[in-house]
């Protein structure tokens, strides 16, 4: 009986023998580097402790991604993506223009609040100024999902008299990422400043039906029609 070679970590030549999984390993590597990103930022992040926590090492990483930053940027990547996938995935062609938009906003209510380290990137992202953002080809090309999805929903509500015209779905998607991001980024400091507990499942349900109801009474032609 043979016995099956482990793959070997990279030695002291420097040389380093890709695993049996390759997709998953980069996979293992992102998710723990988008919390240690999302809690440290990134100079605070260490490479050296996302290793510990990986299924790989130090040089594997290095091998994968580059460097720190290059890490950081395919971690911000990942985020961006994984968000954009979930949208492409929800079936609102079917839907009534209210109904869809609707169901575009919980999802992205529900999305941010699952996804923390999603929000703390892009907070840590903007203290940067967008300079690693900027470098990335990959997060405008699939934010443009973001906008094509909004608008279809958007002119078709125009066309059959539910919505108002004349907004511009950018702006459209900036109100519904505004009230849907907030609602992670200042919860923590808005809850202790009015001693309110907004983590508790009552609290998140009434924020997500006030933040649908803001911005169906935005779009609507008739918005005391809107619910």
């Amino acid at each position: 009986m043979k016995l099956q070679r482990k793959p070997q970590e990279p030695g002291k030549t420097g040389k380093v023998t890709r695993p049996q999984d390759p997709e998953g390993t980069r996979r293992n590597i992102l998710e723990v580097a988008s919390k240690e990103f999302a809690l440290n930022g990134l100079s605070g992040a260490r490479i050296d402790e996302i290793a510990a926590r990986t299924r790989s090492s130090k040089r594997m990483i290095y091998y994968y991604f580059g460097d720190k930053e290059g890490l950081y940027l395919h971690a911000l990547e990942n985020a961006y993506r994984l968000v954009r996938d979930g949208e492409t995935k929800l079936d609102t062609d079917g839907l009534a223009p209210p109904e869809a938009l609707r169901k575009l906003v919980e999802f992205t209510f529900d999305h941010h609040r699952r996804h923390e380290e999603f929000i703390r990137m892009v907070m840590i992202e903007n203290i940067h100024h967008g300079q690693y953002l900027e470098r990335s080809d990959i997060i405008r090309e699939v934010n443009k999902t973001a906008i094509d999805h909004i608008a279809r929903i958007y002119h078709r509500g125009v066309s059959d008299g539910t919505f108002r015209a004349g907004i511009d779905p950018v702006d459209l998607h900036w109100q519904v990422s505004a009230l849907c991001f907030f609602n992670v980024s200042n919860r923590a400091t808005f809850a202790k400043i009015f001693d309110r507990d907004l983590d508790s499942e009552a609290a998140q349900a009434r924020l997500r039906n006030n933040t649908v109801a803001t911005i169906l009474r935005f779009v609507s032609l008739r918005p005391d029609m809107a619910s």
